[in-house]
């Protein structure tokens, strides 16, 4: 993760957007007070939308298992 101080991510806002959307990296901005992360909308939707899923009891075990599982056999019922 690239990690810039707040004036220069100041300076440079438009070009870290730009970059974070492209590279799907995020960017650390450090600054006296805090620190915090840049990511693009995409990631952070992606991000979130994964933390909801893993919240929902049994589903990775199901996927799991339906990944060890052949195709010709995969059930069209998510069983959960």
């Amino acid at each position: 993760m690239t990690s810039i101080p707040v004036t220069q991510a100041r300076a440079t806002l438009y070009q870290l957007l730009d970059d974070a959307a492209e590279s799907h990296e995020p960017i650390q901005i450090t600054g006296k007070r805090s620190n915090v992360v840049l990511v693009s909308e995409q990631d952070w939707r992606s991000i979130q939308e994964t933390l909801y899923l893993v919240s929902i009891p049994g589903l990775r075990d199901s996927i799991r298992k339906g990944m060890a599982e052949p195709l010709a056999k995969a059930s069209t019922e998510p069983g959960w």
